[in-house]
């Protein structure tokens, strides 16, 4: 099959460089398939347990909904974000880069503290590829065995291999629907998938395109993902510190490696190999820190079985750090991690009393466009200004406006209160009649009241243009 191990083709030529450049090539440039052995262990059976809470998560953390709206929701057509059930409008641009800044700075003292476990344990890519699509290969594999005596390193029989693309089509078409209803929410994705496709052509040509993009991520991309496309691996270097948790090889336990304990035999390391075949992005740990390694510690599942195996304790490939392997103190607590604490805790901080401040609607009066006072027959001068009204609650409002203390005139329009929709924003011109006398140096300073009746009441400051004196 197409990820199985082909034979060895890494026989030295003139243009093939000293060593490997990339895990997933050979010495020639050819594509080497990783197919990393299946391990049993107790960070397996954690991280199984882990990727099957995970993927309930991602499929069902969409139709979650808090007072109506979406747990989360990044409806980025109408550049609406959802999260914990509040909605972020555009114009709660800082609210929405507070919430970024917190989230990537919490991404930043993970990384410092515990590695690269977010790609290893919670990765939506390594979850699938890991606990649904390489599962489904090795049972394909046992298939070609027992029923066409296939070797399991062999090239799947066309049947399979058939078998195997449309079982990959249907669960990347599920999939795809999960990822988009983050984006779309589950409620629009429904309503796309119980129409016709010439009903919805770009809502289906979506579905199609994101379908295709994974099947080719999990079908042939897979571990190259992490090592061409993911910018993690590679800024990981900045974040990570001697201190920062990581799986590693105790190569002053395990060197000289051999088979037995000959003479001259120091090491525990049996040179078997276990480590390296069970690795899903094809590295061997003993060749030290790697920017491929994604902290999943299969390679740690599988030393541990050949020590039991051999009656040699475990640990010599385990989570640890670099100063701990040079023979320091592993710091736990360092004056680092205190800094970033104390940034996260300032952001979230400020984003969690904008929140609770913040009000039901946002209020803009903005000058008249064209011109901005008449004369009118009467004597009295009209004059305007617009007033922008966005309803950021989660249901229809009515706002109304006036002008208190206006004792020199009136407020003509508009005199019915406004209607918008949960989310909505309208724009109304109101008009206010007054004698020439009311404006000192053409300007008039007046208050605008927008309320609803129900939580919202604020009064803009504003100066109504009109004649600069008294005609």
């Amino acid at each position: 099959m197409s990820d199985g191990v082909p034979e060895s083709n890494d026989q030295e030529s003139p243009e093939a460089p000293p060593e490997r450049v990339l895990t997933t090539l050979n010495q020639d440039g050819s594509r080497r398939w990783i197919r990393p052995r299946s391990v049993v262990g107790r960070y397996r059976r954690w991280r199984r347990r882990l990727a099957m809470v995970l993927m309930v998560v991602f499929v069902g953390v969409p139709w979650v909904k808090v007072g109506g709206e979406p747990l989360f929701l990044f409806d980025v057509l109408h550049r609406q974000f959802t999260f914990f059930g509040q909605t972020f409008l555009p114009k709660d641009t800082l609210l929405l880069a507070l919430f970024l800044l917190g989230s990537f700075l919490s991404w930043f003292l993970l990384t410092a503290t515990l590695g690269r476990a977010w790609c290893g344990w919670g990765c939506p890519q390594n979850v699938y590829l890991d606990f649904m699509f390489r599962p489904l290969d090795r049972g394909m594999e046992q298939l070609s065995k027992r029923f066409f005596g296939r070797k399991l390193t062999a090239p799947l029989p066309v049947v399979l291999q058939i078998l195997r693309v449309a079982i990959y089509a249907v669960l990347c078409l599920v999939l795809a629907n999960s990822f988009l209803a983050w984006f779309v929410g589950w409620d629009a994705l429904m309503a796309w998938m119980s129409s016709s496709p010439a009903d919805q052509p770009a809502a289906f040509g979506v579905v199609a395109v994101v379908s295709a993009a994974m099947m080719f991520d999990f079908l042939y991309f897979r571990e190259q993902m992490c090592h061409l496309a993911c910018p993690y691996g590679r800024i990981q270097s900045a974040l990570l510190d001697p201190d920062t948790m990581i799986v590693a090889y105790d190569s002053a336990r395990g060197e000289p490696r051999g088979k037995a304990k000959a003479a001259g035999q120091r090491g525990d390391c049996l040179d078997c190999g276990a480590c390296h075949r069970s690795c899903p992005m094809g590295i061997d740990i003993r060749d030290g820190l790697q920017m491929e390694c994604v902290t999943c510690a299969s390679c740690v599942d599988a030393c541990a079985r050949v020590m039991e195996r051999a009656k040699r304790p475990p640990g010599l490939v385990r989570y640890s750090s670099q100063a701990e392997l040079e023979g320091k103190p592993w710091r736990l607590v360092r004056p680092r991690l205190f800094l970033y604490i104390a940034v996260i805790s300032a952001v979230w901080g400020a984003l969690g009393f904008m929140l609770v401040s913040r009000s039901s609607a946002d209020v803009v009066a903005l000058r008249a466009q064209n011109v901005p006072y008449t004369r009118l027959d009467s004597g009295l001068i009209s004059t305007r200004a617009r007033v922008k009204i966005e309803n950021r609650s989660e249901e229809p409002r009515s706002y109304s406006i006036e002008i208190p203390d206006l004792a020199a005139g009136q407020l003509v329009a508009p005199t019915e209160p406004i209607t918008i929709p949960a989310g909505g924003l309208e724009n109304t011109t109101i008009f206010v009649e007054l004698p020439a006398s009311a404006f000192t140096k053409g300007e008039l300073p007046i208050g605008i009241r927008v309320f609803d009746g129900v939580d919202f009441d604020e009064t803009i400051d504003f100066r109504l243009l009109g004649p600069w004196g008294a005609r």
